[in-house]
């Protein structure tokens, strides 16, 4: 069991705080670049980490993610007007640029030298993969941009949405990372969704559903193989990595495109969703993307205008008792990724801990405790951290069936760590 001081810790990510420090040394998807489609386009409000934030693309494209507050009497930018490279406030004509420098202030001479020294809290941006990511720790330990193998593939073989999660990053994160659910949360859904059906692992989760697991550490954190009874006296593993500090993907179905997950921090009881399909080896099919964009896979439907899913808390996710007594469904919530929200948000914004009791099959979940705890020391004390450097996040999930003398590091090494470009090894 773990202490409430403890629970608090991996959970508490606001500035200052002992993850907070940890996680600020990575860079953060927090926006889609769909999201800020254009120069001088209006400013979009930003809740990370515990921060209020503002982000705004100026006039030559730059991407700017400020305090959200006016430094002279703290009104919010949000209401301000994103002008020629520069996000004015609406008060009393305050402008600041996207380093959070103020470049124009109207109510004091430029003589006096006082707008020189007004600047707000700035963080750094970059765009790759559709994504606009912020690194919000010390500017001398910038990371090299992510790396993981879904934000190198060409635009054609990827699908990224986001979706609001209710509940802490830690519990949507060690979901994630939770193999032996499937069966139980999921099985409905296998065999029917157009981006899960027809694997013949499909059949493994069905029949055996006291799976065995392994974990091996690698240098971007963690290898958690699953392991099943397959045909042919042979074990079926599905291999997932967990990639620091909240990247997960998805060990692959039949011909699928692979699905990743990385759940970033909104505050301490709320968190994004962020929900990747890409294939390494291939454009995404039109029936691909039409299923993706119509809520199917890890992806859902949305409240219009809206990041909410369209089954939300305030709802009760639109459970269908009919469908769950009738064996339609093991929760009556309609969809993978809204199956897995309702459970992570049933245990509370913040899971007590301190009441749970795990067993064989949370291996994975205990040992990534452990190395988010190590980390999280490491950065405290201003040191290196893992799975900054681009290699060590250059790593795919599989799905594979070994004969059972063979270990799953080694039996599926060429899919784990398999070149751009290639088919995934999937079953």
């Amino acid at each position: 069991m773990m202490s409430r001081e403890q629970n608090d810790q991996l959970c508490r990510v606001g500035p200052g705080t002992f993850m907070g420090k940890l996680l600020r040394r990575y860079w953060a998807p927090f926006l889609l670049a769909s999201e800020i489609p254009e120069p001088d386009c209006p400013p979009l409000r930003v809740s990370l980490m515990g921060e209020k934030l503002i982000c705004f693309r100026d006039s030559k494209g730059s991407v700017g993610l400020i305090d959200e507050f006016c430094a002279h009497r703290g009104v919010s930018l949000w209401f301000g007007q994103n002008e020629e490279c520069g996000l004015r406030c609406p008060y009393h004509g305050w402008k600041y640029d996207v380093t959070g420098q103020c470049v124009d202030l109207p109510s004091e001479p430029e003589e006096s030298g006082f707008r020189k020294n007004i600047k707000l809290k700035s963080y750094p941006c970059i765009e790759k993969a559709g994504i606009v990511w912020a690194y919000m720790g010390p500017p001398a330990m910038q990371p090299p941009p992510p790396a993981l193998e879904w934000t190198d593939v060409d635009p054609s073989q990827r699908f990224v949405s986001k979706r609001l999660q209710e509940c802490n990053y830690l519990q949507a994160m060690e979901g994630g990372i939770d193999s032996s659910h499937v069966s139980w949360l999921h099985g409905s859904e296998l065999n029917k969704d157009p981006l899960f059906k027809g694997s013949k692992g499909n059949v493994y989760n069905e029949q055996d559903r006291m799976p065995l697991f392994e974990v091996e550490e690698f240098p971007g954190g963690l290898l958690i193989g699953a392991r099943r009874n397959a045909d042919g006296d042979k074990y079926y593993w599905r291999i997932t990595p967990w990639i620091m500090p909240w990247y997960s993907i998805i060990p692959p179905r039949a011909g699928h495109p692979l699905g990743a997950h990385a759940w970033v921090p909104i505050d301490d009881e709320n968190c994004w969703a962020w929900s990747i399909n890409y294939h390494p080896m291939r454009p995404l099919t039109k029936t691909e993307i039409s299923a993706m964009q119509d809520g199917e896979g890890i992806h859902v439907k949305y409240v219009p205008g809206t990041f909410i899913p369209l089954a939300n808390k305030a709802n009760n996710y639109l459970l269908d008792r009919e469908s769950q007594r009738h064996g339609h469904s093991s929760t009556g919530v309609d969809g993978i990724a809204m199956q897995d929200a309702s459970i992570q948000e049933s245990m509370g914004p913040i899971q007590d801990r301190t009441k749970e009791h795990l067993c064989a099959t949370d291996s994975g979940i205990i040992m990534t405790r452990k190395i988010l705890v190590r980390a999280a020391k490491a950065a405290a004390e201003g040191g290196a951290v893992p799975a900054t450097d681009p290699e060590a996040q250059r790593v795919r999930s599989a799905s594979i069936e070994l004969d059972k003398d063979v270990s799953f590091t080694q039996g599926a090494r060429h899919g784990l760590y398999a070149a751009l470009g290639t088919d995934p090894l999937s079953v």
